[in-house]
């Protein structure tokens, strides 16, 4: 335990500023970590096997995570509320950060291996929205989850947050050839199924009927997926809706398709 009171100390570097999104993608990326915020998260970072650089707490967080800040040497730096607001330059109003070590990105042949159910993401820039898709697909017996490589960072702060930490339990990994990912899932043996509004889409429930193998493909939030990977897709996928309401928002969409194709 090492108390601060100075919220300019340079021991605070991996805290401070987390409201600049571009200022911490770039800081974390250069140093190899990333940030969990809240108990539930940070205990299920440490848990998961991600090695603890510090932890950032408030007083009254102490007695919650003692038992973990006991299986480690990490320093755990404990200043008040209103000092971490400072840091930070936000509330932290669950008053506990942990700042972990990066792990390298495993291969898409171990993400895959023994899976039956795969989330395949194709240029989804917010965070909130990556964090919300590996909870529904951790909730809904999803087995992992690939990203294209200009995929939000599920483990940027905030996705971690929104996911409840999914992201430490969902095997997942970023693809490394965008133009021939889902043919390349073809030839491993998963049915690319696209959620598109395309001319040849089927409803969802029809498209994954009978599927053994799945690989439910999502586009970007602006645009939906790219022309390349709509026609690689094998089938094309909606989620019928009522008439004048065309599409949900793809955190939604993807809960609504997980749901379904669970009872495949």
């Amino acid at each position: 335990m090492v108390e601060i009171s100075d919220p300019g100390d340079p021991r605070l570097a991996d805290y401070r500023d987390l409201r600049d999104v571009e200022l911490r993608k770039s800081l974390e990326a250069e140093h190899g970590l990333f940030l969990a915020e809240g108990e539930k998260v940070v205990r299920r970072s440490v848990e998961a096997g991600y090695a603890p650089r510090s932890f950032l707490m408030a007083p009254r967080w102490l007695d919650g995570l003692g038992d973990l800040l006991a299986t480690t040497d990490a320093p755990c730096y404990v200043l008040s509320e209103a000092l971490i607001e400072q840091v930070t330059g936000f509330h932290v109003h669950r008053g506990a950060l942990a700042s972990l070590h990066r792990r390298p990105l495993a291969s898409v042949e171990e993400v895959l291996a023994g899976a039956r159910s795969v989330l395949v993401l194709e240029d989804l820039v917010d965070h909130t929205n990556v964090g919300a898709i590996f909870r529904s697909g951790a909730a809904l017996g999803f087995d992992a989850v690939l990203l294209a490589p200009r995929c939000a960072d599920p483990l940027y702060r905030r996705s971690i947050k929104v996911g409840m930490g999914a992201v430490f339990t969902t095997p997942w990994t970023r693809l490394p050839d965008w133009y021939d990912a889902l043919p390349d899932l073809a030839r491993r043996g998963f049915t690319t199924v696209a959620l598109t509004l395309s001319a040849d889409s089927v409803p969802i429930e029809e498209a994954v009927d009978g599927v053994d193998r799945l690989a439910l493909v999502l586009g970007s939030e602006g645009h939906g997926l790219s022309s390349r990977w709509e026609a690689s897709s094998e089938r094309r996928a909606i989620i019928p809706m009522r008439a004048g309401i065309d599409s949900l928002n793809v955190a939604a969409a993807t809960a609504v398709a997980c749901y379904v194709a669970t009872r495949r």
